[in-house]
């Protein structure tokens, strides 16, 4: 093995994906092991990482081309041993110089002097924080303003984030391209209008509400001028996804709906208040539209929908049918209670069975659940 070309070597190592075969072949020579070492690009660690920031410096040390590292305790308890913590923290960002992906999960230790070591990392580009308790909306600050960079950004189950800075320096940036807030309870529909400029340059946005907290945020007067009356560029958007949101007219991302002219991907489950008239809006602008799913309640007896009913008619799905001439896949589906009548189906799919082959769509998949 210690004959073979460079070129050979190298082609060998890039053809090994799973990381236990890699430790495996790297151990075979030394010739191997010190390839392996310049290669290897992503690395994930957890629970086993015990004496943690001793260990992980270690790792660093010898992989020194790292540009990706995942870190999840998911499943810790404390017989395992003490988590990484803010020294660890410090200790990635100095050993790691090219690091450009970061994702930290059910990371308890972690705090917000920690996560502003990151701020000293030059080319991260992405993050990615699930269930970290203890960090704040200041943690964030601190990364966003030191990582000119950074164009994705997950925020899943993050319940400390209550200050809202970190999202008006993000949109004065103008980098972010990928942002993902799920069940982060303090961040509300209407906080994200301070994005500003940035809506010109984001391609995708996924936004999940925690069931029990939907109305919690309420929106004040001002919310409701700034959504009516700022611009919203949403001309690179291409994936949008909404999970438990209020959709209301001329309210949060409502307003958002109608103008992702390049949409490809839309994904609306358990959103409370769309109407039949949001969804032809949307086929009419968004011709691009390759993949849309709905899941609405089935339940209209809600005090919120009392007087503005959800409905699903013909109309819409005839739009979807002669607008979007890309659509692949259509997904319908219903929480609970009662269903549509069974007219309604067979009407349906009446217009996606005679509509869209006139149209020139390619339609691979159309479920009704």
């Amino acid at each position: 093995m210690d004959n073979l070309p460079e070129q050979v070597a190298w082609d060998i190592l890039g053809r090994i994906k799973r990381t236990v075969d890699k430790n495996s072949v790297s151990l075979t020579c030394k010739r191997l092991h010190e390839l392996d070492n310049e290669q290897r690009k992503c690395m994930r660690v957890g629970c086993g990482l015990n004496p943690a920031n001793e260990a992980l410096v270690s790792l660093c040390n010898r992989f020194q081309n790292l540009e990706k590292v995942e870190i999840s305790y998911s499943g810790w308890m404390s017989k395992l041993g003490k988590q990484l913590d803010d020294r660890g923290l410090y200790n990635l960002s100095v050993s790691c110089p090219l690091l450009t992906d970061l994702t930290l999960s059910y990371c308890t230790f972690i705090t917000d002097a920690g996560l502003s070591h990151l701020a000293s990392c030059s080319h991260l580009s992405a993050l990615k924080l699930i269930f970290t308790p203890r960090i704040s909306g200041f943690g964030i600050l601190s990364v966003v303003v030191g990582c000119k960079n950074l164009n994705l950004l997950h925020l899943n189950r993050c319940l400390n984030i209550t200050s809202m800075e970190w999202l008006e320096y993000l949109g004065k940036l103008q980098t972010l391209e990928d942002l993902c807030i799920k069940n982060c309870r303090a961040i509300g529909e209407g906080d994200l209008i301070k994005l500003g400029p940035s809506w010109q340059k984001l391609k995708r946005l996924q936004f999940e509400v925690d069931a029990n907290y939907r109305y919690m945020k309420v929106y004040d007067r001002l919310a409701v001028d700034q959504w009516q009356t700022q611009w919203i560029p949403c001309d690179s958007m291409i994936e949008l996804k909404l999970v438990n949101g209020i959709i209301s007219p001329g309210r949060g991302l409502a307003c958002v709906l109608g103008k992702c002219s390049n949409l490809e991907k839309i994904h609306l489950d358990m959103c409370v208040g769309v109407k039949d008239s949001d969804i032809t809006g949307l086929a009419r602008n968004s011709s691009n539209l390759r993949s849309i799913s709905l899941r609405v309640p089935s339940d209209f007896s809600l005090p919120l929908l009392m007087n503005n009913p959800i409905r699903l008619t013909d109309e819409c799905l005839e739009a979807l049918a002669q607008n979007c001439t890309h659509l692949e896949s259509v997904r319908l589906s219903f929480s609970d209670g009662e269903f549509p009548s069974f007219s309604s189906f067979f009407a349906w799919n009446s217009y996606f069975s005679t509509k869209l082959p006139n149209t020139g769509t390619c339609s691979r998949s159309c479920l009704f659940v």
